[in-house]
Parts: C-alpha cells; structure tokens; sequence
C-alpha cells in the first residue's frame, strides 16, 4: 500500500479517490475503520469516517484509530482528506484531527492545502476563494453546521490547532518544487508547523504535488490526488482496467438530495423538470412513523421511467433557516438522516440497485444504512465525483459533496450505466 487517504466524510472520500483512479492509483474505499488484513493489491485505501462536524474527541479518536489500522498494513504515505471549502468550526476538527495524526506520526510538520482549481476551489495570498468568491462571501457563509465566516486559511488553521501557521505563496510555488521544498524548510526552522500553500492552477498542484514527496504527512481538498499519485508512477502496473470494477450497471435507481448549497438547489430545480419528484416534509419525519413506507411507495410506483425518481429535503436558505427555527437544526438534520436511512434499507430490500445521492451527511447515512463496507472506484461523473461499486458488486453509489457537479449533475450519472 503507497497511500493511505484518512477522509473526514464519504463524499469527500469518493472525491479523492475518483481523482487518484484517473491518475493511475488502483484504489480501494473503505467505510469506518477497518480491521484485520486487507488486500495487498491496491496501490491506495481511502478510509471514509463521519468526523467532519462530529465532536473534537470522536473526530481525533476514529482517524487516529483509521491511521493506525494504516500503519499495520504497511502504508508508506498518509492524507487527511478534508473538504475543500475546509468546512470546520473555531474549535476544529481539521486542527485537532492534524495535530493528532502528526503526533501518532512523530512528525512536526505538515501543508495544509484546500484547493481545487477544477471545482472553483482556490487560495491566493493564504484567502480561500470559491468561483472567485471569498468563501466569506459565498453560500458556504449559511451552511447550517459549519458556518464559514472567515477565508483567511492561515487565521482558521492557527485558531482550531496548538501550532502556528506559515504562507508559502504562488510566487514561491512558481519557482519551482525545489523553491517549494526550501520554504517548507524555512518555514520549519521558524517553528511553523503547517503550511498554507497558494493554488488556483493545475500546475501549482502537479509542483505542490513534488515538493510533498518529503512529507509523510499531507493535509488538504483533493487537488493535490493527481500530484501524489504522479509520484508513485514507477511503482504503478498497468491501469487500463481500473475503473472498470467501479462502473455502474443499468438496474432500478433513486436519487436522493439532502445537501441545501446553493448547486445542488440549482441541480434539483432542473432535475425536476426531467423526472418524477417528492420534497420531504420535515413535520412528517417526527411525527409519522410511516412516513418513510409512504415514500417508499411512492417511488415504486414512479421508478419505470427514462429518468430515476428524485427524493429532496433541498432547500434554500430562507427555507432552511425558516425549518431550523421551527424544529431546531439538530432536531430537523437528524430527522431527515434517519427517514433517508430507511428509505435507503426498503428499497435495497425490493431491488434498487443504484443509489445517487447529494450532500455529504446524507450520503453517509445512506452508505452506512445499505451496509456498504467498502468501494472499487469507478469512472468519474464530474471531478471528485465518481461512481463507485460496492466490493460484493450488488449496489452502485454516486456520492456528491452539494456543491459539486454542474446543474444537469443527476441525469448526466445516468448516463454511465452500461
């Protein structure tokens, strides 16, 4: 095993690992933390855990525990995969999550790189941007769990972690790995124990990608994937076949929306426009015990046609904001978690196979609901968002962080069926 990718949430997961397939890694997703042995044969594992918002002391306890499982398999390179709008609060978990990974790791030091230029995700001068945006500014400012107020990664890494952050900016990475390597050095030697590295291209990526060859462990978005993977490339037999274990088959499918950013608001509304369409009442979840068996037979009864059902709790801010002040956001959240979970486990029973799912929470719930223990990685719908296929080959997932994919995101899944 080369790599070994600690994912804080199953989109993430399959983001990174779709990204590392493209570039020449055989890779396996495994949900939770595993035990035992695993198969030697894949050149990367993505542990995907649900430690993005959970509590400080969970979110370290499991990726400590994911790293160690690593270790006994011989990895030689670790990655804590976070999201690429570093989705965290003041207290963490990215902070916390790192500094446990460094200390498991006797390390000192480490880059902290959120970036993903292909998904509108970039740094300049150490300020994160989305689409050109500050994230300060954008629909990452209204997310119900991780409100993100501040686009300065430098003043959110130093304010949920125990060290002190350094900037390496583009006008070092354009000089080259080796200017990059320099820094990292200087950086260390002024006691800084992260860098926040500058990336709004591909090649600021590929020599990022260089200089972490020193480093054993990376932090960041799944930009830097195809640099990682391009430095194990001698190691790396013929990858002609890869994606294909991951590919979806035609077969009976639903498509499920939890995420409310501002895309997949956007990819709902088309959607709808295509297929048959159910919203999700949120008082329906709390007080009716039937509610998931109700829409269960609705999408029965409206899965025979070009496109598959869709099944949303997407909604704008205004909404949402209106949902969380009636019902609480935790009290709402958890309560549409569980109607998707079993919605999930009926329509697995009467033979759905394929499952596209949006939004981060949701798409966990549901993996974990199915029973899915781990994923061959197929080929990629959108960057970061591949198919994948279960490892006993019965169910297909696509699994999209919100804001990924363009609008036509749920009929174009739809197309990769063979």
């Amino acid at each position: 095993m080369l790599l070994g990718v600690i994912a804080d949430d199953f989109t993430g997961a399959t983001d990174i690992a779709g990204f590392l397939v493209e570039n020449g890694m055989r890779t396996v997703q495994l949900n939770g933390i595993p035990t035992g042995e695993f198969d030697a044969s894949a050149d990367a594992v993505v542990i995907s855990l649900k430690s993005r918002s959970c509590p400080v002391d969970e979110a370290v306890t499991d990726s400590v525990a994911a790293l160690k499982w690593l270790q006994s398999q011989g990895c030689q390179q670790f990655y804590f995969k976070y999201c690429s709008t570093f989705d965290s609060t003041a207290e963490g978990n990215i902070g916390p999550v790192t500094d446990a990974l460094l200390a498991e790791l006797g390390e000192s030091f480490t880059m902290v790189c959120p970036a993903l230029p292909v998904n509108g995700r970039t740094v300049y001068n150490g300020h994160l941007f989305v689409f050109g945006e500050l994230l300060s500014d954008s629909g990452m400012r209204n997310h119900p769990v991780t409100p993100m107020t501040d686009s300065s990664v430098v003043r959110m890494m130093d304010a949920q972690s125990e060290g002190v952050s350094g900037l390496v900016n583009f006008q070092t990475i354009e000089q080259g790995s080796d200017a990059v390597t320099a820094r990292f050095n200087e950086l260390k030697a002024q006691g800084s124990r992260y860098a926040v590295v500058d990336a709004f291209n591909a090649e600021h990526l590929v020599t990022l990608g260089q200089a972490a060859k020193s480093l054993k462990l990376i932090t960041g978005g799944s930009g830097l994937a195809a640099g990682i993977a391009k430095n194990w490339t001698e190691h790396l037999a013929d990858q002609s076949d890869a994606k294909h274990a991951g590919s979806p088959v035609k077969a009976p499918t639903v498509v499920f929306s939890g995420s409310c950013s501002v895309m997949t608001n956007q990819q709902v509304a088309v959607y709808k426009q295509l297929a048959p369409h159910f919203v999700i009442d949120v008082k329906a979840c709390l007080t009716n015990d039937q509610y998931a068996n109700e829409v269960f037979d609705w999408v029965m009864t409206n899965n025979q046609g070009e496109f598959a059902p869709l099944v949303y709790a997407t909604a704008d801010a205004a909404e949402l904001k209106a949902i969380q002040e009636k019902y609480g956001a935790h009290t709402s959240s958890y309560a549409v978690e569980q109607f998707f979970s079993q919605l999930a486990i009926k329509l697995k029973q009467h033979g759905v196979k394929n499952f596209i799912v949006a939004g981060g929470e949701t798409s966990g719930v549901v993996t974990q609901s199915l029973g899915v223990k781990g994923f061959h990685i197929g080929p990629q719908i959108t960057p970061g968002v591949p198919w994948v296929k279960s490892v006993e080959g019965e169910l297909c997932l696509a699994l999209k962080s919100g804001n990924f994919g363009d609008e036509n995101f749920f009929a174009k899944a739809q197309s990769f069926f063979l």
